[in-house]
Protein backbone atom coordinates (compact mmCIF):
# COMPACT_ATOMS: atom_id res chain seq x y z
CA UNK A 1 0.00 0.00 0.00
CA UNK A 2 0.69 3.47 -0.63
CA UNK A 3 -1.67 6.06 -0.53
CA UNK A 4 -3.36 6.20 3.57
CA UNK A 5 -6.12 8.77 3.31
CA UNK A 6 -8.07 10.14 5.76
CA UNK A 7 -11.44 12.86 5.16
CA UNK A 8 -10.34 16.53 6.14
CA UNK A 9 -14.35 18.00 6.49
CA UNK A 10 -13.79 18.32 10.23
CA UNK A 11 -12.73 21.87 10.29
CA UNK A 12 -16.03 23.14 8.23
CA UNK A 13 -18.42 22.19 11.08
CA UNK A 14 -16.81 23.55 13.78
CA UNK A 15 -19.27 26.65 13.34
CA UNK A 16 -22.22 24.97 12.04
CA UNK A 17 -25.76 26.32 13.58
CA UNK A 18 -27.77 23.89 16.14
CA UNK A 19 -29.47 21.51 15.01
CA UNK A 20 -29.23 17.79 13.34
CA UNK A 21 -26.55 17.87 10.79
CA UNK A 22 -26.29 16.38 7.36
CA UNK A 23 -21.92 14.72 7.78
CA UNK A 24 -21.96 13.60 4.36
CA UNK A 25 -20.11 16.50 2.53
CA UNK A 26 -18.95 19.92 3.86
CA UNK A 27 -21.81 22.62 4.62
CA UNK A 28 -20.82 25.26 1.63
CA UNK A 29 -24.30 27.22 2.77
CA UNK A 30 -23.28 27.60 5.92
CA UNK A 31 -19.44 29.26 4.97
CA UNK A 32 -21.24 31.96 3.38
CA UNK A 33 -23.16 35.58 4.84
CA UNK A 34 -25.12 37.73 2.72
CA UNK A 35 -24.07 35.89 -0.87
CA UNK A 36 -19.82 35.97 0.53
CA UNK A 37 -17.65 33.58 1.38
CA UNK A 38 -17.24 34.17 5.03
CA UNK A 39 -13.42 35.37 4.82
CA UNK A 40 -13.35 35.65 8.95
CA UNK A 41 -14.77 31.77 9.50
CA UNK A 42 -12.18 30.78 6.98
CA UNK A 43 -9.36 32.04 9.36
CA UNK A 44 -10.82 29.53 12.06
CA UNK A 45 -10.86 27.18 8.93
CA UNK A 46 -7.00 27.45 8.34
CA UNK A 47 -5.76 27.23 11.87
CA UNK A 48 -7.95 23.96 12.81
CA UNK A 49 -7.52 22.55 9.68
CA UNK A 50 -3.34 22.91 10.31
CA UNK A 51 -4.03 21.26 13.89
CA UNK A 52 -6.01 18.35 11.93
CA UNK A 53 -3.46 17.60 9.27
CA UNK A 54 -0.55 17.46 11.92
CA UNK A 55 -2.30 15.17 13.88
CA UNK A 56 -3.48 12.71 11.03
CA UNK A 57 0.78 12.98 9.31
CA UNK A 58 1.92 12.18 12.68
CA UNK A 59 -0.26 9.02 12.50
CA UNK A 60 1.20 7.84 9.42
CA UNK A 61 -1.51 9.43 6.80
CA UNK A 62 0.13 10.87 3.30
CA UNK A 63 -3.42 11.61 2.15
CA UNK A 64 -6.55 13.65 2.92
CA UNK A 65 -9.95 14.27 0.80
CA UNK A 66 -11.40 17.41 0.67
CA UNK A 67 -15.08 18.69 -0.67
CA UNK A 68 -15.25 19.36 -3.61
CA UNK A 69 -14.68 20.02 -6.99
CA UNK A 70 -17.62 21.99 -8.40
CA UNK A 71 -16.57 25.26 -5.69
CA UNK A 72 -13.46 25.45 -7.51
CA UNK A 73 -14.09 25.17 -11.59
CA UNK A 74 -14.97 28.42 -12.81
CA UNK A 75 -17.70 28.72 -15.54
CA UNK A 76 -18.03 31.39 -18.17
CA UNK A 77 -21.95 31.13 -17.72
CA UNK A 78 -22.47 31.93 -13.83
CA UNK A 79 -23.67 34.59 -12.48
CA UNK A 80 -21.55 37.30 -11.45
CA UNK A 81 -22.12 36.77 -7.70
CA UNK A 82 -21.33 33.18 -7.89
CA UNK A 83 -18.13 33.21 -9.84
CA UNK A 84 -16.89 36.01 -7.17
CA UNK A 85 -17.62 33.29 -4.74
CA UNK A 86 -15.73 30.65 -6.47
CA UNK A 87 -12.89 32.94 -6.80
CA UNK A 88 -12.67 32.93 -3.02
CA UNK A 89 -13.12 29.55 -2.57
CA UNK A 90 -10.15 28.49 -4.97
CA UNK A 91 -7.60 31.66 -2.61
CA UNK A 92 -8.89 30.09 0.16
CA UNK A 93 -9.01 26.53 -0.63
CA UNK A 94 -5.52 26.69 -2.07
CA UNK A 95 -4.21 28.31 1.29
CA UNK A 96 -5.46 24.94 2.52
CA UNK A 97 -3.76 22.56 -0.07
CA UNK A 98 -0.42 24.26 0.97
CA UNK A 99 -1.13 23.60 4.81
CA UNK A 100 -1.38 19.94 3.67
CA UNK A 101 1.38 20.20 1.84
CA UNK A 102 3.65 21.65 4.46
CA UNK A 103 2.01 18.35 6.33
CA UNK A 104 2.87 15.81 4.22
CA UNK A 105 -0.49 15.27 2.85
CA UNK A 106 -1.34 15.05 -0.77
CA UNK A 107 -4.95 16.79 -1.81
CA UNK A 108 -7.86 14.65 -2.71
CA UNK A 109 -10.86 16.47 -4.15
CA UNK A 110 -14.34 15.00 -4.35
CA UNK A 111 -17.23 15.02 -6.63
CA UNK A 112 -20.27 13.78 -7.45
CA UNK A 113 -21.56 12.47 -10.98
CA UNK A 114 -22.66 15.08 -11.70
CA UNK A 115 -23.43 18.59 -10.16
CA UNK A 116 -25.97 21.17 -11.37
CA UNK A 117 -27.34 24.79 -11.06
CA UNK A 118 -29.81 26.90 -12.47
CA UNK A 119 -27.25 27.87 -15.69
CA UNK A 120 -26.01 24.30 -15.92
CA UNK A 121 -29.28 22.92 -15.91
CA UNK A 122 -30.09 25.08 -18.98
CA UNK A 123 -26.94 24.74 -20.62
CA UNK A 124 -26.32 20.91 -20.79
CA UNK A 125 -29.45 19.28 -19.56
CA UNK A 126 -29.87 16.00 -19.53
CA UNK A 127 -27.09 15.30 -22.62
CA UNK A 128 -24.57 13.01 -21.44
CA UNK A 129 -21.75 13.85 -23.93
CA UNK A 130 -22.27 17.87 -22.71
CA UNK A 131 -21.84 16.79 -19.39
CA UNK A 132 -19.01 14.79 -19.69
CA UNK A 133 -17.12 17.37 -21.40
CA UNK A 134 -18.15 19.69 -18.92
CA UNK A 135 -16.65 17.35 -15.95
CA UNK A 136 -13.88 16.91 -18.08
CA UNK A 137 -13.26 20.32 -18.84
CA UNK A 138 -13.98 21.20 -14.60
CA UNK A 139 -11.14 18.90 -13.37
CA UNK A 140 -8.41 19.24 -16.48
CA UNK A 141 -8.42 23.56 -15.53
CA UNK A 142 -8.39 22.30 -11.35
CA UNK A 143 -5.31 20.18 -11.60
CA UNK A 144 -3.73 22.75 -13.97
CA UNK A 145 -4.63 25.82 -11.54
CA UNK A 146 -3.64 23.58 -8.37
CA UNK A 147 -0.97 21.22 -8.65
CA UNK A 148 -1.05 20.51 -5.03
CA UNK A 149 -4.29 17.98 -6.22
CA UNK A 150 -3.05 14.56 -6.82
CA UNK A 151 -6.37 13.46 -7.71
CA UNK A 152 -10.52 12.96 -7.80
CA UNK A 153 -12.39 10.97 -5.90
CA UNK A 154 -15.63 10.32 -8.02
CA UNK A 155 -18.84 9.12 -6.66
CA UNK A 156 -20.69 7.56 -8.98
CA UNK A 157 -23.89 6.03 -7.00
CA UNK A 158 -24.78 8.73 -4.86
CA UNK A 159 -26.09 11.82 -4.84
CA UNK A 160 -26.70 15.05 -2.14
CA UNK A 161 -29.15 14.38 0.20
CA UNK A 162 -32.73 16.51 0.16
CA UNK A 163 -31.51 18.20 3.21
CA UNK A 164 -28.43 20.12 1.32
CA UNK A 165 -28.49 23.59 0.10
CA UNK A 166 -26.07 25.47 -1.55
CA UNK A 167 -24.99 27.33 -5.06
CA UNK A 168 -24.51 23.73 -6.74
CA UNK A 169 -26.59 20.10 -6.19
CA UNK A 170 -25.62 16.86 -7.53
CA UNK A 171 -28.18 14.04 -8.95
CA UNK A 172 -28.37 10.82 -10.09
CA UNK A 173 -27.47 10.16 -13.57
CA UNK A 174 -26.06 7.22 -14.60
CA UNK A 175 -28.28 4.51 -15.73
CA UNK A 176 -26.65 2.09 -17.09
CA UNK A 177 -23.22 0.14 -16.71
CA UNK A 178 -22.07 1.47 -20.17
CA UNK A 179 -23.24 4.69 -19.38
CA UNK A 180 -20.97 5.08 -16.06
CA UNK A 181 -17.89 3.43 -18.09
CA UNK A 182 -17.99 6.48 -20.65
CA UNK A 183 -18.15 9.25 -17.89
CA UNK A 184 -15.16 7.25 -16.29
CA UNK A 185 -13.26 7.26 -19.42
CA UNK A 186 -13.93 10.84 -20.38
CA UNK A 187 -12.04 12.07 -17.16
CA UNK A 188 -9.90 9.29 -17.23
CA UNK A 189 -8.25 10.69 -20.25
CA UNK A 190 -7.73 13.92 -18.42
CA UNK A 191 -5.80 12.35 -15.52
CA UNK A 192 -3.72 10.38 -17.45
CA UNK A 193 -2.56 13.58 -19.51
CA UNK A 194 -2.09 15.07 -16.40
CA UNK A 195 -0.23 12.63 -14.29
CA UNK A 196 -3.07 12.95 -11.73
CA UNK A 197 -5.47 9.40 -10.05
CA UNK A 198 -8.77 9.38 -10.75
CA UNK A 199 -10.54 7.32 -8.10
CA UNK A 200 -13.43 5.68 -8.55
CA UNK A 201 -16.34 4.92 -5.60
CA UNK A 202 -18.28 1.81 -6.04
CA UNK A 203 -20.24 2.93 -3.81
CA UNK A 204 -24.09 2.69 -4.51
CA UNK A 205 -28.07 2.59 -3.23
CA UNK A 206 -29.13 -0.15 -5.85
CA UNK A 207 -31.14 2.93 -8.26
CA UNK A 208 -31.12 2.04 -12.03
CA UNK A 209 -29.24 -0.77 -13.94
CA UNK A 210 -25.86 0.60 -12.51
CA UNK A 211 -27.14 0.47 -8.91
CA UNK A 212 -25.68 -2.79 -7.71
CA UNK A 213 -22.32 -2.16 -9.02
CA UNK A 214 -20.89 -2.27 -5.22
CA UNK A 215 -21.61 -6.21 -5.18
CA UNK A 216 -22.60 -7.68 -8.90
CA UNK A 217 -19.63 -8.69 -10.46
CA UNK A 218 -21.29 -8.71 -13.64
CA UNK A 219 -22.42 -5.09 -13.65
CA UNK A 220 -18.64 -4.92 -12.23
CA UNK A 221 -17.65 -6.02 -15.13
CA UNK A 222 -19.28 -4.09 -17.29
CA UNK A 223 -18.15 -0.63 -16.11
CA UNK A 224 -14.07 -1.49 -15.48
CA UNK A 225 -13.41 -4.44 -17.80
CA UNK A 226 -11.09 -3.69 -20.05
CA UNK A 227 -10.13 -0.12 -18.45
CA UNK A 228 -6.31 -0.40 -17.72
CA UNK A 229 -4.47 2.61 -16.52
CA UNK A 230 -1.94 3.23 -13.64
CA UNK A 231 -3.96 6.41 -12.88
CA UNK A 232 -7.55 4.42 -11.89
CA UNK A 233 -8.15 3.33 -8.58
CA UNK A 234 -11.49 1.76 -7.98
CA UNK A 235 -12.23 2.47 -4.08
CA UNK A 236 -14.46 0.20 -2.38
CA UNK A 237 -15.78 -0.12 1.30
CA UNK A 238 -14.87 -3.07 2.69
CA UNK A 239 -18.50 -5.21 2.58
CA UNK A 240 -21.11 -4.79 0.11
CA UNK A 241 -23.24 -2.68 1.99
CA UNK A 242 -22.53 0.31 4.22
CA UNK A 243 -20.44 0.63 7.32
CA UNK A 244 -21.69 -2.27 9.26
CA UNK A 245 -19.98 -5.20 11.39
CA UNK A 246 -21.02 -8.80 10.40
CA UNK A 247 -20.15 -8.16 6.75
CA UNK A 248 -17.22 -9.95 4.77
CA UNK A 249 -15.39 -8.71 2.90
CA UNK A 250 -15.97 -7.24 -0.51
CA UNK A 251 -15.76 -9.47 -3.23
CA UNK A 252 -14.69 -7.79 -6.20
CA UNK A 253 -11.16 -7.49 -4.20
CA UNK A 254 -10.54 -11.12 -5.39
CA UNK A 255 -12.69 -11.33 -8.42
CA UNK A 256 -10.67 -8.62 -9.79
CA UNK A 257 -6.84 -8.71 -9.72
CA UNK A 258 -6.48 -6.71 -12.67
CA UNK A 259 -7.19 -3.11 -11.25
CA UNK A 260 -5.75 -1.14 -8.11
CA UNK A 261 -7.80 -0.34 -5.19
CA UNK A 262 -8.64 1.99 -2.38
CA UNK A 263 -10.43 -0.22 0.88
CA UNK A 264 -12.63 2.57 2.91
CA UNK A 265 -13.22 2.60 6.18
CA UNK A 266 -15.57 4.05 9.15
CA UNK A 267 -13.86 5.38 11.99
CA UNK A 268 -16.71 7.53 13.49
CA UNK A 269 -19.11 4.97 12.97
CA UNK A 270 -22.45 6.24 12.50
CA UNK A 271 -24.85 3.68 12.59
CA UNK A 272 -22.83 2.88 16.02
CA UNK A 273 -23.37 5.99 17.82
CA UNK A 274 -21.00 8.52 16.05
CA UNK A 275 -18.43 8.55 18.91
CA UNK A 276 -21.01 9.26 21.66
CA UNK A 277 -19.97 6.09 23.36
CA UNK A 278 -17.40 3.56 22.74
CA UNK A 279 -17.81 1.31 19.94
CA UNK A 280 -14.61 -0.16 19.05
CA UNK A 281 -13.82 -1.71 15.46
CA UNK A 282 -10.62 -2.46 15.94
CA UNK A 283 -10.76 -5.99 15.99
CA UNK A 284 -13.14 -6.21 12.84
CA UNK A 285 -10.16 -3.98 11.25
CA UNK A 286 -7.65 -6.43 12.08
CA UNK A 287 -9.47 -9.27 10.41
CA UNK A 288 -9.89 -7.39 7.13
CA UNK A 289 -6.79 -6.57 6.80
CA UNK A 290 -5.63 -10.32 7.15
CA UNK A 291 -8.27 -11.11 4.63
CA UNK A 292 -6.65 -8.60 1.93
CA UNK A 293 -3.65 -9.80 2.76
CA UNK A 294 -3.24 -12.28 -0.86
CA UNK A 295 -4.89 -8.71 -2.72
CA UNK A 296 -1.57 -7.79 -4.19
CA UNK A 297 -3.65 -4.78 -6.16
CA UNK A 298 -4.90 -3.08 -2.92
CA UNK A 299 -2.72 0.21 -3.00
CA UNK A 300 -4.01 2.13 -0.25
CA UNK A 301 -7.00 2.79 2.57
CA UNK A 302 -9.02 5.72 3.48
CA UNK A 303 -10.58 6.20 6.67
CA UNK A 304 -13.62 8.45 7.13
CA UNK A 305 -12.88 9.87 10.48
CA UNK A 306 -15.81 12.34 10.55
CA UNK A 307 -17.44 11.60 7.10
CA UNK A 308 -20.83 10.24 6.78
CA UNK A 309 -24.93 9.95 8.44
CA UNK A 310 -27.35 12.71 10.16
CA UNK A 311 -27.54 13.68 13.86
CA UNK A 312 -27.22 16.62 16.07
CA UNK A 313 -22.96 14.93 17.32
CA UNK A 314 -21.51 17.89 17.77
CA UNK A 315 -17.65 16.06 17.76
CA UNK A 316 -15.44 16.94 15.39
CA UNK A 317 -12.57 14.61 15.65
CA UNK A 318 -9.02 15.64 16.54
CA UNK A 319 -10.64 19.33 17.17
CA UNK A 320 -13.75 20.80 18.77
CA UNK A 321 -14.90 18.20 21.38
CA UNK A 322 -13.55 15.36 20.15
CA UNK A 323 -14.38 12.07 21.19
CA UNK A 324 -11.44 10.09 22.45
CA UNK A 325 -13.39 6.44 21.01
CA UNK A 326 -13.20 8.15 17.25
CA UNK A 327 -9.52 9.02 17.76
CA UNK A 328 -9.19 5.56 18.51
CA UNK A 329 -10.70 3.88 16.02
CA UNK A 330 -8.41 6.40 13.41
CA UNK A 331 -5.12 5.75 15.44
CA UNK A 332 -6.11 2.09 14.77
CA UNK A 333 -6.94 1.76 11.87
CA UNK A 334 -3.74 3.42 9.87
CA UNK A 335 -1.73 1.43 12.26
CA UNK A 336 -2.94 -1.95 11.26
CA UNK A 337 -2.60 -0.95 7.79
CA UNK A 338 0.54 1.32 7.87
CA UNK A 339 2.48 0.09 10.40
CA UNK A 340 1.52 -3.49 10.59
CA UNK A 341 0.61 -3.56 14.57
CA UNK A 342 -2.11 -6.11 15.99
CA UNK A 343 -4.91 -4.28 17.67
CA UNK A 344 -3.68 -4.66 20.93
CA UNK A 345 -0.03 -3.25 19.94
CA UNK A 346 -1.70 -0.58 18.52
CA UNK A 347 -3.65 0.35 21.83
CA UNK A 348 -0.45 0.27 23.42
CA UNK A 349 1.10 2.64 21.37
CA UNK A 350 -2.17 4.65 21.78
CA UNK A 351 -2.04 4.64 25.57
CA UNK A 352 1.47 6.22 25.40
CA UNK A 353 1.33 9.01 22.64
CA UNK A 354 -2.09 10.04 23.79
CA UNK A 355 -3.15 8.64 27.20
CA UNK A 356 0.38 8.28 28.85
CA UNK A 357 -0.12 7.24 32.28
CA UNK A 358 -3.15 4.83 31.65
CA UNK A 359 -3.05 1.50 32.45
CA UNK A 360 -3.56 0.14 28.38
CA UNK A 361 -4.38 -3.35 29.57
CA UNK A 362 -7.51 -1.78 31.12
CA UNK A 363 -8.32 0.28 28.43
CA UNK A 364 -8.21 -3.16 25.95
CA UNK A 365 -10.74 -4.66 28.91
CA UNK A 366 -12.89 -1.89 27.94
CA UNK A 367 -12.87 -2.04 24.09
CA UNK A 368 -13.20 -5.72 24.11
CA UNK A 369 -16.70 -5.41 26.21
CA UNK A 370 -17.55 -2.07 23.73
CA UNK A 371 -16.86 -4.60 20.69
CA UNK A 372 -19.09 -7.05 22.41
CA UNK A 373 -21.51 -4.93 23.41
CA UNK A 374 -22.32 -3.37 20.08
CA UNK A 375 -22.47 -6.81 18.41
CA UNK A 376 -24.53 -8.12 21.15
CA UNK A 377 -26.72 -5.11 21.79
CA UNK A 378 -27.27 -3.43 18.81
CA UNK A 379 -27.52 -6.55 15.93
CA UNK A 380 -29.50 -9.36 15.91
CA UNK A 381 -26.97 -12.16 15.12
CA UNK A 382 -29.32 -14.52 13.20
CA UNK A 383 -30.51 -11.87 10.57
CA UNK A 384 -26.79 -9.86 10.60
CA UNK A 385 -25.04 -12.81 9.87
CA UNK A 386 -27.50 -13.35 6.78
CA UNK A 387 -26.83 -12.10 3.08
CA UNK A 388 -30.47 -10.54 2.40
CA UNK A 389 -31.18 -8.63 -0.69
CA UNK A 390 -34.02 -6.37 -1.61
CA UNK A 391 -33.89 -5.53 -5.55
CA UNK A 392 -29.85 -4.20 -5.98
CA UNK A 393 -29.51 -3.78 -2.47
CA UNK A 394 -27.84 -6.12 0.26
CA UNK A 395 -30.09 -4.94 2.99
CA UNK A 396 -27.98 -3.52 6.22
CA UNK A 397 -27.68 -6.41 9.20
CA UNK A 398 -28.64 -3.19 11.36
CA UNK A 399 -32.12 -2.05 10.55
CA UNK A 400 -33.39 -1.14 13.22
CA UNK A 401 -30.99 1.60 14.12
CA UNK A 402 -30.33 4.13 11.52
CA UNK A 403 -28.54 6.75 12.46
CA UNK A 404 -29.32 8.58 15.46
CA UNK A 405 -32.99 6.83 15.21
CA UNK A 406 -33.89 4.09 16.50
CA UNK A 407 -36.97 2.36 15.21
CA UNK A 408 -39.12 -0.54 16.99
CA UNK A 409 -41.62 -0.99 14.97
CA UNK A 410 -44.46 -3.86 13.50
CA UNK A 411 -42.33 -4.09 10.49
CA UNK A 412 -38.44 -4.51 12.05
CA UNK A 413 -40.63 -6.71 14.70
CA UNK A 414 -41.98 -9.40 11.83
CA UNK A 415 -38.37 -9.27 9.90
CA UNK A 416 -36.47 -10.55 13.27
CA UNK A 417 -39.18 -13.01 14.21
CA UNK A 418 -38.65 -14.52 10.60
CA UNK A 419 -34.97 -14.54 10.96
CA UNK A 420 -33.93 -14.93 14.46
CA UNK A 421 -34.20 -18.98 15.77
CA UNK A 422 -33.39 -18.88 19.51
CA UNK A 423 -35.73 -15.74 20.68
CA UNK A 424 -34.85 -16.27 24.59
CA UNK A 425 -31.05 -16.27 23.88
CA UNK A 426 -31.49 -12.94 22.22
CA UNK A 427 -33.52 -11.38 24.38
CA UNK A 428 -31.38 -12.67 27.24
CA UNK A 429 -28.67 -11.18 25.42
CA UNK A 430 -29.50 -8.32 25.51
CA UNK A 431 -30.09 -7.48 28.91
CA UNK A 432 -26.80 -9.09 29.25
CA UNK A 433 -24.86 -6.00 27.51
CA UNK A 434 -25.97 -3.79 29.99
CA UNK A 435 -23.67 -5.50 32.61
CA UNK A 436 -21.08 -5.12 29.86
CA UNK A 437 -22.14 -1.39 30.05
CA UNK A 438 -21.60 -0.96 33.69
CA UNK A 439 -18.50 -2.66 33.88
CA UNK A 440 -17.46 -0.04 30.41
CA UNK A 441 -18.38 3.00 32.78
CA UNK A 442 -15.93 1.85 35.93
CA UNK A 443 -13.53 1.07 34.26
CA UNK A 444 -13.71 4.67 32.00
CA UNK A 445 -13.63 5.93 35.73
CA UNK A 446 -10.61 4.19 36.60
CA UNK A 447 -9.04 5.41 33.28
CA UNK A 448 -10.47 9.17 33.76
CA UNK A 449 -11.78 8.75 30.18
CA UNK A 450 -14.81 10.49 29.49
CA UNK A 451 -17.91 8.19 30.91
CA UNK A 452 -21.15 10.07 30.54
CA UNK A 453 -21.45 9.05 26.65
CA UNK A 454 -21.39 5.39 28.37
CA UNK A 455 -24.46 6.45 30.98
CA UNK A 456 -26.07 7.63 27.81
CA UNK A 457 -25.13 4.74 26.01
CA UNK A 458 -26.94 2.33 29.18
CA UNK A 459 -30.13 4.48 28.60
CA UNK A 460 -30.28 3.61 25.14
CA UNK A 461 -28.97 0.34 25.24
CA UNK A 462 -31.76 -0.01 28.36
CA UNK A 463 -34.11 0.73 25.60
CA UNK A 464 -33.03 -1.61 23.03
CA UNK A 465 -33.47 -4.60 25.64
CA UNK A 466 -36.59 -4.06 26.10
CA UNK A 467 -37.41 -3.09 21.67
CA UNK A 468 -35.75 -7.20 21.69
CA UNK A 469 -38.15 -8.23 24.46
CA UNK A 470 -40.95 -6.65 22.31
CA UNK A 471 -39.58 -7.63 19.30
CA UNK A 472 -39.05 -10.92 20.01
CA UNK A 473 -41.34 -12.10 22.82
CA UNK A 474 -44.87 -12.73 23.61
CA UNK A 475 -46.74 -10.55 26.40
CA UNK A 476 -46.47 -7.10 23.67
CA UNK A 477 -48.99 -5.05 25.54
CA UNK A 478 -46.91 -5.04 28.33
CA UNK A 479 -43.69 -4.52 27.28
CA UNK A 480 -45.12 -2.10 25.12
CA UNK A 481 -45.92 0.07 28.33
CA UNK A 482 -42.64 -0.60 29.76
CA UNK A 483 -41.04 0.66 26.57
CA UNK A 484 -43.28 3.85 26.44
CA UNK A 485 -42.33 4.63 29.83
CA UNK A 486 -38.65 3.70 29.39
CA UNK A 487 -38.46 6.26 26.51
CA UNK A 488 -40.52 9.16 28.26
CA UNK A 489 -37.28 9.05 30.87
CA UNK A 490 -34.87 8.97 28.16
CA UNK A 491 -36.24 12.13 26.59
CA UNK A 492 -37.18 13.87 29.89
CA UNK A 493 -32.86 13.15 30.86
CA UNK A 494 -30.89 13.16 27.87
CA UNK A 495 -30.07 16.65 25.80
CA UNK A 496 -27.80 17.60 23.26
CA UNK A 497 -25.58 15.59 21.10
CA UNK A 498 -26.27 12.22 23.48
CA UNK A 499 -30.12 12.51 22.53
CA UNK A 500 -31.08 9.56 20.08
CA UNK A 501 -34.52 9.76 18.55
CA UNK A 502 -36.61 6.76 19.44
CA UNK A 503 -39.90 6.10 17.63
CA UNK A 504 -42.08 3.55 18.79
CA UNK A 505 -44.87 2.45 16.14
CA UNK A 506 -46.90 -0.47 16.79
CA UNK A 507 -49.99 -2.10 14.25
CA UNK A 508 -51.61 -5.26 14.10
CA UNK A 509 -50.31 -6.41 11.09
CA UNK A 510 -51.19 -10.07 10.09
CA UNK A 511 -47.87 -12.16 10.36
CA UNK A 512 -48.44 -14.72 7.30
CA UNK A 513 -49.08 -11.56 5.28
CA UNK A 514 -45.48 -10.38 6.58
CA UNK A 515 -44.25 -13.43 5.92
CA UNK A 516 -45.03 -13.87 2.50
CA UNK A 517 -44.08 -10.40 1.95
CA UNK A 518 -40.50 -10.99 2.74
CA UNK A 519 -40.79 -14.48 0.76
CA UNK A 520 -41.51 -12.62 -2.68
CA UNK A 521 -39.42 -8.68 -1.84
CA UNK A 522 -36.33 -10.59 -0.12
CA UNK A 523 -33.72 -13.72 -1.31
CA UNK A 524 -30.93 -14.76 0.88
CA UNK A 525 -28.31 -14.73 -2.55
CA UNK A 526 -27.21 -12.21 -4.78
CA UNK A 527 -28.18 -13.27 -8.25
CA UNK A 528 -31.96 -12.06 -9.17
CA UNK A 529 -34.77 -14.55 -9.36
CA UNK A 530 -36.91 -14.03 -12.51
CA UNK A 531 -39.28 -12.68 -10.11
CA UNK A 532 -36.52 -9.77 -9.73
CA UNK A 533 -36.35 -9.46 -13.35
CA UNK A 534 -39.54 -9.77 -14.10
CA UNK A 535 -41.62 -7.39 -11.19
CA UNK A 536 -39.69 -6.44 -8.58
CA UNK A 537 -36.84 -4.86 -10.57
CA UNK A 538 -39.50 -3.28 -13.11
CA UNK A 539 -42.75 -2.39 -11.73
CA UNK A 540 -41.53 -1.13 -8.38
CA UNK A 541 -39.58 1.59 -10.87
CA UNK A 542 -42.50 2.94 -11.65
CA UNK A 543 -43.72 2.82 -7.70
CA UNK A 544 -41.03 5.39 -7.62
CA UNK A 545 -41.89 7.54 -10.18
CA UNK A 546 -45.65 7.41 -8.54
CA UNK A 547 -44.19 8.61 -4.92
CA UNK A 548 -43.34 12.02 -7.07
CA UNK A 549 -47.07 12.27 -6.62
CA UNK A 550 -47.25 11.25 -2.76
CA UNK A 551 -48.07 13.64 -0.38
CA UNK A 552 -44.66 14.57 1.49
CA UNK A 553 -46.34 14.41 4.80
CA UNK A 554 -47.90 10.76 4.33
CA UNK A 555 -44.46 9.39 3.82
CA UNK A 556 -41.55 8.35 6.64
CA UNK A 557 -40.33 11.62 8.11
CA UNK A 558 -36.68 9.29 7.18
CA UNK A 559 -37.83 8.51 3.77
CA UNK A 560 -38.20 12.71 2.75
CA UNK A 561 -35.69 14.76 4.85
CA UNK A 562 -32.46 12.64 4.62
CA UNK A 563 -30.23 10.56 2.34
CA UNK A 564 -31.37 11.00 -1.61
CA UNK A 565 -35.32 10.15 -1.09
CA UNK A 566 -36.58 6.76 -0.91
CA UNK A 567 -38.01 6.88 -4.51
CA UNK A 568 -34.59 6.92 -5.90
CA UNK A 569 -33.99 3.73 -4.15
CA UNK A 570 -37.05 2.26 -6.45
CA UNK A 571 -35.55 3.46 -9.92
Amino acid sequence: MNIYMIDGIGPFFEHHPKGKINWSKIPFATLERDGLVDRALFRSIRLSFARFARSAASMGFNAISLDDLAHLAEYFCYDPALRRRIAVYREEFRSLFEIAAEAGLKVYLTTDIAYFNRELDELLGDDDGRITRFLAGAVDQVFRDFPQVQGIIVRLGESDGVDVKGDFLSRPVLRTPKQARRYIQSLLTVCEAQSRNLVVRTWSLGAYRVGDLMWNRHTYEKVFGGLHSQRLIISMKYGETDFFRYVPLCTHFYNDPRHQKLVEFQARREYEGFGEYPSFIGWDYEQYAYDLTGCRNVVGMSVWSQTGGWSSSRSITFLKNSSVWNELNVWVTVHLFRHHLGVEEAVRAFCVARLPGRNPEKLLELLKLSSEVIREGLYFEDYARCAVYFRRLRLPPLLHVFWDTVLITNSIRSLMRHFVVDRRAAIKQGYSVLEKIQRMVALAELLALPADGLRSQYALFRILAVAREWFLGRNSREVEQRLVSLIREYQHNQTGSQMFIVKLRSSRLSWGFVNLGLRALTRKHSAYRLADRLVLLRLLSWLGWLLKFWPRHRLPALAVSQGMGVRHFLK
